[in-house]
C-alpha cells in the first residue's frame, strides 16, 4: 500500500487532476463536432434529401449531412432501433432511393479494456479508497486501527522521565511507600536473600491534579530504569480482541526491558467492576481478563513493576485489587498546609521572585488546593507581572492569582446602580460580621465589592488558621449561619430580600443536608446512615437510602437546622446594627477591605476577643513549630538513610571490584604458568627429536 509520502500524495492529486482535465476536454470537442438527434429527425432528414452518407452500426446511426444544409460540417448520431427490437425494414430501401451512401460497422470488442473497467479499476478504487479511510482513522485513534496488537505506550529511557523524588513535594507518605520499590529495582539481591519478592504493582489513588502521574516519572527516575507510560483509554478499541493483543504485546515488550515500571493512568477506563448484570462490552471485559491473566503470569523476580493510578477506586474489580496483583495501594491526597508551601517552593524554582512574597501565606489561603491548582496559580502570577510590567512577581500577583483562581477576574465593566451597590456591601459585610462574631468559624482574611467574571457582585473571603480534618456539629451549624449572614443583612437593612444568596442557600442546605443523612448529627435520626457517597475523589450526588416517608422526614430535619441558623444569623445583626452600617459605609468607600482592617472595627466594639484572639494564635504558632520540628527531624532522619544507602552499594561495588580483580590476577598468573609448562614441555620434545636423529644418523 502507499506510504505516507508528501511527494507521491501531491503526484497522485496532480495526475488525477490532469484525468480530469484530458476527458474533460474529450468530452467538450466531441461535443462541439457531434450533435446527436432523435430518430424522427433523421427520418425527416432523409424525406428531405439532407444526407450524404451514413454508417450503421449495432447500436447507433452516424449521420453525415449534405453541404449547404443548417447541420453541415457535423457528425449526427441517432439511435439504432434495431439495438432495442424496433425493426425498420425499409430503411435500407429508403438510403437507396434518396441516393444516400450507406455502410455498415460492426461491433467493436475490446475485452482487455473492458475487463480493466469493469473489474480492475472499480477494484483499485476501492483500494485506494479504503486506505485512505483507514489512514484518517489510524491518525484519530493514536494509529490503532490497522496497528492489530500493537499497544500506543510511550517509552522513555532510564534518564528520559526527567524527574525524581525532589521534584514531588507535599506528598512525604506516598513517596516513602514508592521508596521500597526504588531500593528493590536499585539492590535485588539484597531483598532474594532474605526471601522476599518485589511488589508486582502498586495503585495511586486520589483527587485529580494530586501528581500521581508526577509520582509514577518520579519512581521511574530514581530507579533509572526504563519506563512504559500510556493510559487506559488506549486499550479500548472498536475490534473485540485487539485491546486484549495490546495487554500481551505490552507485558512481553517489558519483560524484554526488564527491569522496567510500567505506569497506566486512568486505569478505571479498562478496570471497571465486572457485575451479574447483563452487558454489551466483551471488548472491555476482553481487556480486563487479558491484565489479569498478565499480572499472574509475570514474574516479579524479573523487575518489571506495574503502578496504576484512578482517582475512581470504587469503580474498579475487585480482582484487580486484590494482593499479587496490586500489592500496595498508595494514597496520594490533597495536600496540607506545609505540603503546599513545599509545593509552591517547587514550582517557583524557575520564577524570580520579589522580597515581598510570602509563600506560607499564600498557602494559608488555598485550603484545599492540590498541585496542579498551585502551579496554575504560580504561573497566573508570573502572567500577571509581566501584564504589569514588572521583571518579577510580587505577593500582590499571587493573591490575585489566588482571587482568579477562585472568583475569576475583576469585571470592570460592570457598572451597578448605588442602591445595587449598597446592597452587595451590606451582604457582604453580613458574611463577615456573623463569621467575626462567632468562636467556631475562620477568620475573614478580606471583604470586596468589585465584580467577578464567574458571576459573584462581590465576595467575602474567609482563611483557616491550620489545618481541620474533623468538623464539630456546633462548627457546621455556624458555618451555615455565616452562610445566611449576607440574606439576613438584607432583611435587617432594607426589609427585602433579592437573589444575591442563591448560591449561599445552595451550599448551606448541602451542608445541613450532609449533617442529617451523612454524619448523623440529628436526634431523629440518631446515627442512621440515610446517603451514601457516589464518588470519594470526584464531585458526585450522593445515593439516598432511605423509602419517600423517611425522606419526607429528612426534608423537616434539614429545614429545622436551617432555620436555627438563620435565626441566629438575623440576630446577631440585628444586635449589631451600628457595627454593620459602620463597616458597610467603609467598605462602600474603599470597595475591598482587608481582613486586619475589618477585626480592627470589631475589636473596638469587642476588645476581650482580641485577647482570646491573640492567646489561641500563639497557640497555634507554637503547635506549629513543633509540627515543623518533627517533620525536619523525620526529613533528616530519611536523608542519613539514603548517604548510608549510598555509602553501602559504593562499599559493595568496590568489594566486588576487588575481587574482580584478585580473579583477574589469578588467571593471569595461570596462563603464565600453562605457557611455561607448555615451552618445557616443547623443549624436552626437541631434546628428544634431536637425540633420536642423531641416533639414526650413526
Amino acid at each position: 500500500m502507499f506510504k505516507d509520502n508528501k511527494a507521491l500524495k501531491y503526484a497522485l492529486i496532480y495526475g488525477a487532476i490532469i484525468i480530469v482535465l484530458v476527458f474533460s476536454f474529450n468530452v467538450v470537442r466531441k461535443n462541439m463536432v457531434y450533435e446527436k438527434i432523435d430518430y424522427s429527425t433523421f427520418k425527416s432528414m432523409l424525406e428531405k434529401n439532407e444526407i450524404s452518407s451514413v454508417v450503421i452500426s449495432y447500436d447507433e446511426i452516424q449521420i453525415t449531412p449534405k453541404e449547404g444544409t443548417d447541420k453541415a460540417g457535423k457528425i449526427l448520431h441517432t439511435p439504432n432501433l434495431a439495438s432495442s427490437g424496433i425493426q425498420d425494414p425499409d430503411l435500407t430501401e429508403q438510403l437507396t432511393k434518396a441516393g444516400v451512401k450507406y455502410d455498415g460497422k460492426p461491433m467493436e470488442s475490446y475485452p482487455i479494456i473492458d475487463l480493466i473497467l469493469c473489474w480492475v479499476l472499480p477494484f483499485l478504487l476501492l483500494a485506494v479508497l479504503g486506505r485512505f479511510i483507514f489512514s484518517k482513522m489510524d491518525k484519530k485513534m493514536g494509529g490503532g486501527v490497522m496497528s492489530f496488537g500493537k499497544n500506543n505506550a510511550k517509552l522513555y529511557a532510564e534518564d528520559q522521565t526527567g524527574k525524581t523524588f525532589d521534584d514531588v513535594a507535599g506528598q512525604e507518605e506516598a513517596k516513602e511507600s514508592l521508596q521500597e520499590i526504588v531500593d528493590f529495582l536499585h539492590n535485588t539481591q539484597k531483598y532474594t536473600e532474605i526471601g522476599a519478592k518485589l511488589p508486582k504493582g502498586a495503585l495511586l489513588v486520589g483527587p485529580p491534579g494530586t501528581g500521581k502521574t508526577l509520582l509514577a516519572k518520579a519512581v521511574a527516575g530514581e530507579a533509572k530504569v526504563p519506563f512504559f507510560s500510556l493510559s487506559g483509554s488506549d486499550f479500548v478499541e472498536m475490534f473485540v480482541g485487539m485491546g486484549a493483543a495490546r495487554v500481551r504485546d505490552l507485558f512481553r515488550q517489558a519483560e524484554e526491558k526488564a527491569p522496567c515500571i510500567v505506569f497506566i493512568d486512568e486505569i478505571d477506563a479498562i478496570g471497571k467492576s465486572r457485575d451479574g448484570a447483563i452487558q454489551g462490552n466483551d471488548e472491555r471485559e476482553q481487556t480486563l481478563n487479558q491484565l489479569l491473566t498478565e499480572m499472574d503470569g509475570f514474574d516479579s523476580s524479573k523487575g518489571v513493576v506495574i503502578l496504576a493510578a484512578t482517582n475512581r477506586p470504587e469503580v474498579l474489580d475487585k480482582a484487580l485489587l486484590r494482593p499479587g496483583r496490586f500489592d500496595r495501594r498508595v494514597i496520594v491526597d490533597s495536600p496540607d498546609l506545609i505540603g503546599r508551601e513545599a509545593i509552591l517552593k517547587v514550582h517557583v524554582k524557575d520564577v524570580k521572585l520579589g522580597d515581598d512574597v510570602s509563600l506560607e501565606a499564600i498557602a494559608k489561603s488555598t485550603p484545599g488546593a492540590v498541585g496542579a491548582d498551585l502551579a496554575n496559580i504560580v504561573n497566573e502570577a508570573a502572567l500577571s507581572a509581566v501584564k504589569h510590567g514588572r521583571k518579577y512577581v510580587i505577593q500582590e500577583d499571587l493573591e490575585e492569582a489566588v482571587e482568579v483562581i477562585i472568583a475569576g477576574k475583576e469585571k470592570k465593566d460592570r457598572i451597578m446602580s448605588p442602591h445595587e451597590k449598597k446592597i452587595v456591601a451590606y451582604h457582604e459585610v453580613g458574611h463577615a460580621l456573623v463569621a467575626a462574631l462567632l468562636n467556631n468559624t475562620d477568620p475573614v482574611h478580606k471583604i470586596t465589592i468589585i465584580p467577578r467574571t464567574m458571576g459573584a457582585l462581590g465576595y467575602t473571603m474567609q482563611l483557616p488558621e491550620e489545618e481541620k480534618y474533623l468538623v464539630s456539629k456546633d462548627e457546621m451549624i455556624e458555618q451555615i449561619s455565616v452562610m445566611f449572614g449576607g440574606r439576613a443583612a438584607e432583611e435587617v437593612e432594607f426589609n427585602s430580600i433579592t437573589t444575591g444568596a442563591s448560591n449561599d442557600i445552595e451550599r448551606a442546605t448541602q451542608t445541613a443536608r450532609n449533617m442529617v443523612t451523612v454524619y448523623g448529627m440529628t436526634n431523629e435520626f440518631d446515627m442512621m446512615a440515610l446517603e451514601s457517597p457516589g464518588a470519594r475523589y470526584l464531585d458526585g450526588r450522593n445515593v439516598r437510602n432511605c423509602s419517600e416517608e423517611t425522606s419526607t422526614k429528612v426534608d423537616q430535619a434539614i429545614l429545622k437546622i436551617i432555620k436555627t441558623a438563620h435565626e441566629k444569623a438575623v440576630n446577631i445583626l440585628k444586635e449589631n446594627k451600628d457595627l454593620l452600617d459602620e463597616i458597610s459605609d467603609v467598605l462602600l468607600d474603599k470597595e475591598t477591605i482587608m481582613g486586619e482592617e475589618f477585626m480592627e472595627i470589631v475589636y473596638s466594639k469587642y476588645p476581650k476577643r482580641r485577647e482570646v484572639y491573640e492567646k489561641i494564635k500563639k497557640e497555634k504558632e507554637l503547635l506549629k513549630e513543633q509540627v515543623m520540628e518533627k517533620r525536619k527531624e523525620k526529613e533528616e532522619a530519611i536523608k542519613q538513610a539514603k548517604e548510608e544507602m549510598l555509602r553501602l552499594e559504593k562499599e559493595q561495588m568496590s568489594i566486588e571490584s576487588e575481587g574482580i580483580e584478585d580473579l583477574v590476577s589469578e588467571l593471569e598468573h595461570a596462563s603464565k604458568n600453562a605457557e611455561n609448562n607448555e615451552e618445557v614441555s616443547l623443549k624436552k620434545d626437541n631434546k628428544e627429536t634431536s637425540s633420536e636423529e642423531e641416533n639414526k644418523d650413526k
